[in-house]
């Protein structure tokens, strides 16, 4: 019954995954920002643009990759923003983060050390052995002690509880509960090799090891929250790829007869605006919208 649940969260997991990054991706274009420098400018680096060319439509744009991919790192993995933004939170949500990043590391070691015992590879036990061991330990430390304190500081802060909802504190709680009921089955799995018989048991298709009612929950709640993982914010890093490059980053000219012009003129003319206001005529399309408009910004009244 546990296995079951296990392949229905992973399953649900990914479908709804991979439902959202097509949907994020297939969307029109977004208001952009048109702010610079951008990373993938090689002018970024005095703060610079393709705009300052004269006649820059006409010129090839140079686009150097290894700045994206800097500038992208050093928030995924660093928490760039809010290190530079909101520096005494990034003391607390940056090793929050980073055990979760190790969980999930911790998981990866797991499914290799089971195909290692799977197809007998004993050369490899001894490293991944030590390594399941440590990355878990501190993973699990790091999620639980910093996940406590940056509850504690979302309820303490006035200004981080003034925009704080109801889920913003379930979260928390629901991940402080999945970490606190796998210490209390850590206990009599200090070496998770348990945890690994079980992994294996879950490649093979196989009857699980049996385990104590403590792991039994921890399995329970860890499948519930992949289950309800990808309907909440916290799947944000699928929308940040596309809220840098569709939004922040987005400079694609629009030259007459480009790939953006044909775009556009899709959207004004095939889009309905949907919006709820007087002044809005929810069955025309964005062209016919906008031309009932003066260039004063007084439009006709429905």
């Amino acid at each position: 019954m546990l296995n079951l649940l296990i392949y229905t969260a992973v399953v649900v997991f990914a479908v709804v995954l991979l439902a959202k990054f097509v949907k994020y991706s297939t969307m029109p274009i977004h208001l952009r920002w048109e702010i610079y420098p951008v990373p993938h400018d090689p002018r970024h680096k005095h703060g610079g643009s393709y705009y300052e060319e004269v006649e820059w439509w006409r010129k090839p744009r140079l686009r150097t990759l290894a700045g994206e991919l800097k500038d992208m790192l050093m928030e995924m993995i660093f928490i760039k923003k809010v290190f530079t933004y909101k520096r005494p939170l990034w003391w607390l949500t940056y090793p929050f983060h980073t055990g979760v990043y190790l969980i999930l590391l911790w998981f990866v070691l797991l499914f290799v050390s089971a195909l290692i015992d799977i197809f007998a590879i004993r050369i490899l036990e001894p490293p991944a052995y030590y390594l399941t061991l440590i990355v878990g330990t501190l993973g699990i430390a790091l999620v639980f002690i910093f996940g406590i304190a940056l509850l504690i500081r979302r309820i303490a802060d006035w200004e981080l509880r003034s925009y704080s909802s109801f889920l913003d504190y379930f979260n928390l709680v629901f991940i402080l509960a999945v970490v606190a009921t796998g210490i209390v089955a850590w206990q009599s799995d200090t070496d998770f090799s348990v945890a690994k018989n079980y992994m294996k048991a879950l490649i093979t298709l196989s009857d699980p090891p049996s385990v104590a009612l403590a792991t039994q929950l921890h399995i329970v709640l860890l499948s519930l929250l992949l289950i309800y993982l990808p309907f909440t914010k916290m799947t944000h890093f699928l929308a940040k790829w596309f809220t840098y490059h569709k939004i922040l980053w987005e400079d694609e000219p629009n030259v007459r007869g480009g790939e953006m012009e044909a775009k556009l003129k899709k959207y004004l003319t095939e889009y309905k605006v949907k919006w709820s206001a007087p002044h809005v005529n929810p069955d025309l399309n964005w062209a016919d919208e906008a031309s009932r408009c003066d260039l004063g910004g007084v439009c006709e009244v429905k």
